[in-house]
């Protein structure tokens, strides 16, 4: 497929897809699946090897949130049988980080449900940071704490945390669907102000909540402009008790499709496969490994996921090698522009759109161009996902286990 070169020779050269390009990998059928992920495997392994990161998740306050992401168990209101507990100290949150760090993981991610975090969760999540550097000698530390207020992203770079995750979530147009009580520009604040503070940015999306071809487009490409080192890729796990425990449009090739137009809009930026891989890719994810170069090891914050042990016989089979502790993740270009965000223009794809320059070059580079010339490709585009019959609820399972418990993590 002439689109399929186009794509990877700019990945391999960081230049960018135009949105109609985007667009046709998303539409691309069934019988071109392999071809898809073949290409976007050449542009993953250029700039990333073999290697698969692995991070861990610790759920450090569970529940009881006041925001209304409809997507979330821990939402107000939500019906959700989830746990439920407020701060872990420092030496609990340790204690979990460590057994993810024992089963390979590299980065240790902290979570807290709510709004934002005070200025005193601060100073906690601080300790806490602390006392899992100085027990794991090396190990990255993401703090995803909510909205930030100023100065607080400095804070943490202080504390000796190493990047801040804050989704995107969905497109601007349609943020007010799934949340109401904060906007989309909150969130683009936050992703900024790690960004100036100097710590990694992680921000991605969650995929399944209903959104159209268009939307995935609108929001990987805002990722872009904001430049985050690390880009995950949720897919929704429709939780029981939450306004979108009906929504199962999702099925394992398009799962794949859109890793691989994530792959295509951010050749050199860590995509990592998040929550909803195991139910939603299901057989399917050793294949998503060629597209991804990063993953959750063991389980979420309020779901349980795949066996670690299993994750590691998963990448050990599908011909990859866990990333070790001492290895650097991002290509030397990112590395050394600064690495955890502080760069300015390295970007996710040479400049990441962070420029307007950026998006207006290559085949059709104007927006709204043909995908070199396969107008067919980019009218198909808009096609709706297809229908999915099977709701695979048997798949879901609340947390029982680990951070907030008595029984050992999955890890």
């Amino acid at each position: 497929m002439d689109l399929l070169n186009t794509l990877v020779d700019k990945g391999l050269r960081r230049e960018l897809p135009t949105r109609a390009e985007a667009l046709a990998v998303l539409a691309t059928s069934d019988d071109d699946l392999l071809d898809v992920v073949a290409a976007a495997g050449k542009v993953r392994r250029h700039w990333f090897g073999r290697r698969v990161k692995l991070n861990y998740l610790v759920n450090l306050k569970s529940g009881l949130c006041p925001e209304d992401c409809s997507y979330c168990s821990q939402r107000l209101g939500s019906k959700a049988e989830i746990l439920k507990y407020t701060w872990l100290k420092p030496d609990a949150a340790s204690k979990a980080a460590a057994a993810g760090v024992a089963g390979g993981a590299k980065r240790v991610c902290l979570v807290a449900s709510g709004r934002g975090p005070t200025d005193r969760d601060v100073d906690r999540v601080a300790g806490t940071i602390k006392a899992i550097k100085d027990q794991n000698e090396g190990v990255e530390v993401c703090a995803c704490l909510g909205l930030l207020s100023d100065g607080q992203a400095d804070r943490l770079r202080e504390a000796g945390a190493d990047a801040y995750n804050h989704n995107l979530n969905t497109s601007e147009s349609t943020y007010g669907d799934i949340t109401t009580t904060h906007t989309y520009a909150d969130r683009v604040d936050t992703v900024q102000k790690a960004h100036a503070a100097g710590l990694s940015a992680c921000s991605g999306l969650i995929a399944g909540m209903g959104e159209s071809d268009e939307d995935l487009i609108d929001v990987v490409f805002s990722l872009r402009d904001l430049d985050p080192d690390s880009v995950p890729v949720n897919f929704l796990i429709p939780m029981e008790g939450t306004p979108l425990a009906a929504e199962w449009h999702l099925t394992p090739q398009r799962c794949l499709r859109i890793l691989a137009m994530v792959r295509f809009v951010c050749p050199d930026v860590e995509v990592r496969i998040a929550g909803g891989r195991e139910v939603h890719l299901r057989t399917m994810q050793p294949l998503a490994l060629n597209l991804a170069n990063s993953i959750f090891l063991g389980d979420y914050l309020t779901s349980e996921g795949q066996a670690g042990q299993a994750d590691l016989e998963m990448i050990a089979d599908a011909g990859f090698e866990v990333e070790g502790a001492g290895e650097v993740t991002l290509p030397q270009h990112r590395a050394t522009a600064g690495g955890c965000g502080a760069h300015e223009d390295a970007g996710c794809g040479g400049g990441c759109g962070g420029h307007e320059e950026g998006a207006a070059g290559g085949c059709g580079g104007h927006e709204g161009a043909g995908v070199c010339g396969s107008a067919s490709a980019a009218a198909s585009a808009s096609a709706p996902a297809p229908q999915v019959d099977e709701v695979r609820r048997d798949l879901v399972s609340v947390r029982r286990r680990g951070a907030g418990t008595d029984i050992a993590p999955n890890a």
